[in-house]
């Protein structure tokens, strides 16, 4: 039998699976879709075995849903790319096989995509061609009239710029209800009485043994919990059930506990949040269609859902999602190399089993071990916290944020990681560190009430270990922080103290960065 013959390639990335793309609006039998599972992306770094299998599984169902609605797509497991070192000699494997005569493929996310494939040495004969994925709200041609390598931009005036172009949540020219933001009202504290109204997540489960099975084959490393059904959604059908899910369930009290963070309700571990993210970063969902879903349902809702609720949860998504993927390009591939405070210490051991005496610390890495999940708060200022004060080199806090969330990708992980939780970005994104004491952790959470550590000490060996790790780290670098208006005020408390008590404070920090793994 002769060797099927197209003129047309078209690569779809794992996190392509956009089927609302213009190039779903007609069919050529000439032309062939190409999803396929690559060795190169499964070892890029670490994964959790959940993110490889979502992606795996999501990837299987679109190509499948392209197949049915009349294309022509040529799927690819690990076991058919297994002598593709690289994505460039899979490509070029398929253009010789099916003769080809002309290559396309979606503006990939990731600066290292990207770059592989504009360097991508195509036959002579074969014409290339990229284009954009139409899904982000920012066309990527106007990115750089919003954002300057090395230059901070505040989130707050992108995203009233947002608003106003989409006009969401307007009233004429100014903000409906006189505001543009209400973060402040939005961070409250889970009481008792709170936490049995917290609904359970939706879940899924899509079997995904065939995936592990390969996974093991093909020695593929991965860590984290490992379930033979998946939970998350890995279809268009299962994310908009999800969504529609948050705007029935949860939306109503997004804002108001957004921030919040509790160890006493596991089956309801993911709280008020939508986890929509793997969706959205997938493209199995739009922004757009997020947006409206929710404004839809504030409207329905006849002011039972306020809008706090709405306007807190809208800005992660017309403004955080857009705005760091404008940070992310407008700086790169620099930024990958940034370490403001030239921190140098390895990741904890603890963070690849959750094995630690410190309740929040072990909360936030157990449940993203079980889940590949954690809300923005647990990473910012837990894990990402610790990683902060006890000075963790950047690289190896990126390959952990990247590797066990299955929403991470790195257009959007980074800039979280090195720039909004560890500063590393010389204040890019972040106008100061986001470095807390245990002070935070009883605020914003139920972690110390069963934690061996007191939160109100600072001292002694059962004193709360963030405590005097965030006074170390706030005398090493006060030179350059106190310059800072909204940090110089705390340094007051520090400088009144006695040197003999500010040295108690240090030695204490000493001990717990040479026993970290112990604690």
């Amino acid at each position: 039998m002769a060797k099927p013959e197209y003129k047309t390639l078209r690569l779809i990335l794992g996190d392509q699976l956009n089927a609302a793309h213009s190039w779903f609006h007609t069919k050529n039998q000439d032309t062939l879709y190409l999803i396929a599972e690559l060795h190169q992306e499964a070892t890029y770094t670490k994964h959790h075995v959940q993110k490889i299998c979502a992606f795996f599984a999501a990837m299987k169902a679109f190509a499948d849903a392209l197949r049915t609605a009349g294309f022509q797509v040529c799927h690819l497991t690990l076991d058919e790319t297994k002598n593709d070192p690289s994505l460039p000699d899979l490509l070029n494997r398929l253009i010789k096989k099916h003769r080809i005569e002309r290559f396309e493929y979606q503006r990939p996310d990731e600066y290292r995509l990207l770059i592989q494939l504009r360097n991508l040495q195509l036959p002579a004969h074969v014409t290339g061609h990229e284009t954009d994925t139409e899904h982000f709200l920012l066309p990527f041609d106007e990115i750089s009239q919003h954002f300057t390598q090395g230059k901070h931009v505040l989130m707050e005036h992108f995203y009233r710029m947002m608003r106003k172009r989409f006009t969401v949540l307007m009233d004429g020219n100014k903000p409906e209800g006189g505001k543009w933001n209400y973060d402040k009202e939005n961070r409250q504290k889970l009481s008792k009485t709170d936490l049995p109204e917290i609904p359970e997540p939706l879940l899924f489960s899509h079997p995904v043994g065939d995936i592990l099975k390969r996974l093991n084959t093909h020695q593929i490393p991965h860590f984290g919990q490992v379930t033979e059904s998946l939970l998350w959604p890995v279809t268009r059908n299962q994310a908009r059930a999800l969504l529609d899910y948050f705007c029935q369930h949860q939306l109503i009290h997004f804002g108001q506990f957004q921030d919040a963070m509790t160890c006493q309700s596991d089956h309801q571990w993911s709280l008020y949040h939508s986890r929509l993210s793997f969706a959205l970063n997938t493209k199995m969902l739009h922004p757009m269609q997020v947006i409206q879903a929710a404004l839809n349902r504030y409207d329905e809702a006849k002011g039972a859902i306020t809008l706090a609720q709405v306007e807190g949860f809208i800005r992660q998504i017309l403004g955080w999602r857009e705005y760091v993927r404008g940070i992310y390009w407008a700086n790169m591939p620099d930024y990958a190399t940034l370490n403001a405070f030239s921190a140098e210490r390895k990741l904890p051991d603890f963070f690849w089993t959750g094995e630690t005496g410190m309740v929040c610390l072990k909360a936030a890495i157990q449940q993203s071990l079980k889940y590949a999940y954690a809300h923005h708060i647990q990473r910012l200022m837990v894990t990402g916290n610790l990683c902060l004060l006890t000075e963790v080199h950047p690289d190896q806090v990126d390959a952990w944020y990247l590797g066990i969330y299955i929403d991470a990708i790195e257009w959007v992980e980074m800039p979280n990681t090195r720039g909004m939780s560890q500063f590393a970005d010389h204040g890019i994104i972040a106008t100061k560190p986001y470095a807390a004491s245990g002070n935070y952790m009883h605020h914003m959470s139920d972690y110390c009430q069963s934690c061996p550590y007191d939160v109100k000490k600072k001292t002694g060996e059962n004193a709360c270990p963030l405590n005097s790790l965030y006074w170390r780290f706030m005398d090493k670098h006060q030179q350059s922080l106190a310059i800072h208006p909204r940090i110089r005020m705390i340094y007051r408390s520090w400088d009144n103290q006695t040197e003999a008590a500010r040295q108690a404070v240090l030695d204490r920090a000493e001990y717990c960065l040479t026993h970290l793994d112990q604690l």
